[in-house]
């Protein structure tokens, strides 16, 4: 519920405070004295953008402050307790404009961005200005009103969540798709390298190896022949060298007792005749394990000549490095392999996904085709009751591809002369048929909605007499489960209001301001015949305005 709003230094309000009531208020007045002034300051509260033209005095900034009672708004609890802001028994939304133009918006004085004001705002109030009606024939609003009626709004939180899980998957499924598309088009390529290398059966660093077993058996005889005769000359020649050091040792030996230094040089030649002998066991066997193979030459001459080509065709000089190209290949090729499972799962999954959202779309759809029926009847009832006994309004309801609202398109068709040539709302309804539809519609979804306070300003454009009693009516129907304020022209309606507020013209510091009073019963009487009348209300006018403000 709105308590009270504060403006200061807006337009041609210097300072002014309102504080309204449960129900109905009425606000009327003069063409000019600051109505809709008074609405537009409320509207800066609800999120509308700031205009540093709408200062009074230019040297001061603006400050419009609404006061709202939310005890029993959960909605509201949850939206402050999810952005951290202090949850009170009075809701408290301050707008600032400086005079540079830069606004600034505070919920229970703490700062808030635009989105998050106009958020809460919706939770808080409905305003619905002049223009407003244009929003009828909006798809967007038509489909919003079906799904009040039919209590969609948990199936719809739900389809939601599944549907966005649904796009996602298939934004992957499409991005996997194209990486397999790409990796198609490498793949027999990648293969044929792959298969090469694979067949060659390298291991780590064999090339190498390779090449110096090769040396080695091209040079075979040469290295056997240069080896033996090493080998000979240290043991099998008349005068072997290991022999002679032998001999030379024992010689050296009978020495020992005549000098101390050579006991030491006696172990020193042993040392070297025990390893010159140790040597030539070494080459012996390295003489042996030498041997000349033509077919061994053959094969590794076959293997390193292939080799050496695929070195040079990977742009690479060692084994390792090739080997290292063969497993990335074998890891794109692998990779190719699991897109293709990736692939399998992420349709499956998209499949269950689609199944899933298709199935909670048609429930959707379902509610949306139970209420069409009570829907039209209802407002084809008030449409007769507002003055507009030959209009009717149906409904299409087509099915369409899964979209973020479930799978419908709905339009809204409208009749005004009981031709039977129903035709899109938004291209033959007239601006006061808009607005008399607009309220019916709202008085029906207001009841499924949790907006404690519904405003209307000039709705009833276009309308009088009987009609606008009906409006009022409505609107006093309205305001048993809502607070309802209104502007009006009409003294039909400002008839019914619980309160009924006065703004008119007034002179300060040789300006002029607006103000705002709320009408005693005798004031409205005589306010109400005015309407009826003019400036000077006649007897009979000021007796009709008791009438209807008695009944």
């Amino acid at each position: 519920m709105l308590q009270k709003i504060h403006i200061q230094n807006y337009a041609i309000i210097e300072e002014l405070s309102v504080e309204f009531s449960t129900g109905l208020n009425i606000i009327t007045g003069e063409t000019g004295a600051g109505k809709s002034i008074l609405m537009g300051a409320l509207n800066l509260t609800l999120g509308e953008r700031a205009d540093s033209a709408s200062l009074l005095n230019k040297e001061k900034k603006c400050v419009v402050e609404s006061f709202y009672k939310t005890a029993s708004n959960k909605s509201v609890k949850q939206f402050l307790s999810a952005n951290d802001l202090d949850m009170e028994d009075e809701l408290v939304i301050r707008r600032e404009i400086a005079p540079n133009g830069k606004s600034r918006a505070f919920i229970n004085d703490t700062p808030v961005n635009l989105n998050q004001l106009k958020e809460l705002s919706s939770l808080l109030a409905d305003l619905h200005q002049q223009f407003d009606t244009m929003e009828l024939g909006d798809s967007d609003f038509q489909r919003e009103v079906l799904d009040a009626l039919a209590d969609n709004a948990a199936l719809l939180k739900e389809y939601s969540d599944v549907y966005q899980q649904y796009i996602s998957c298939r934004r992957e499924l499409e991005t996997l798709q194209s990486q397999q598309s790409a990796a198609n088009k490498e793949l027999d390529y990648n293969q044929f390298l792959f298969d090469e290398l694979n067949d060659v059966n390298l291991k780590e660093n064999e090339l190498e190896a390779l090449d110096v077993e090769l040396k080695l058996l091209s040079n075979a005889e040469n290295i056997k022949q240069q080896l033996g005769a090493v080998y000979f000359e240290l043991k099998e020649s008349e005068l072997p060298v290991v022999q002679q050091l032998k001999s030379l040792n024992s010689k050296l030996h009978a020495l020992e007792q005549y000098h101390g230094d050579i006991p030491a040089l006696t172990q020193r030649l042993q040392s070297t005749q025990i390893e010159l002998s140790d040597i030539a066991d070494e080459l012996e066997r390295i003489n042996d394990s030498v041997q000349y193979s033509p077919e061994r030459i053959q094969q590794v001459n076959d293997k390193v000549t292939i080799g050496y080509k695929l070195l040079k065709k990977h742009s690479v000089t060692t084994t390792n490095e090739l080997l290292a190209i063969r497993d990335e290949l074998q890891q794109k090729l692998n990779s190719i392999l699991n897109l293709s499972e990736q692939i399998k799962k992420k349709e499956q999954e998209q499949d269950k996904l689609s199944q899933q959202s298709e199935g909670l779309a048609n429930k959707i759809s379902a509610n949306r085709n139970k209420v069409i029926k009570p829907f039209t009847e209802k407002v084809n009832a008030l449409l007769a009751q507002v003055g507009m006994p030959n209009a009717r309004i149906q409904v299409q309801l087509t099915i369409v591809a899964l979209n973020e609202f479930g799978n419908n398109d709905i339009e809204f068709l409208f009749d005004a002369n009981k031709s039977n040539r129903f035709e899109p709302l938004r291209k033959v309804a007239s601006g006061g048929e808009l607005s008399r539809l607009m309220l019916c519609i709202k008085s029906l979804v207001a009841k499924k909605l949790q907006l404690p306070v519904l405003i209307f300003d000039e709705i009833d454009t276009g309308i009088s007499g009987e009609a606008a009693k009906q409006v009022g009516i409505i609107m006093k129907e309205l305001s048993q489960s809502h607070q309802v304020l209104s502007i009006t022209h009409q003294p039909q309606i400002a008839a019914k209001a619980q309160s009924h507020y006065f703004v008119y013209k007034g002179i300060k510091d040789d300006k002029i301001v607006t103000a705002i009073k709320l009408l005693s019963n005798d004031e409205r009487i005589t306010t109400i015949a005015q309407m009826l009348s003019g400036e000077k209300p006649t007897a009979a006018a000021l007796e009709n305005a008791r009438e209807m403000v008695s009944n």
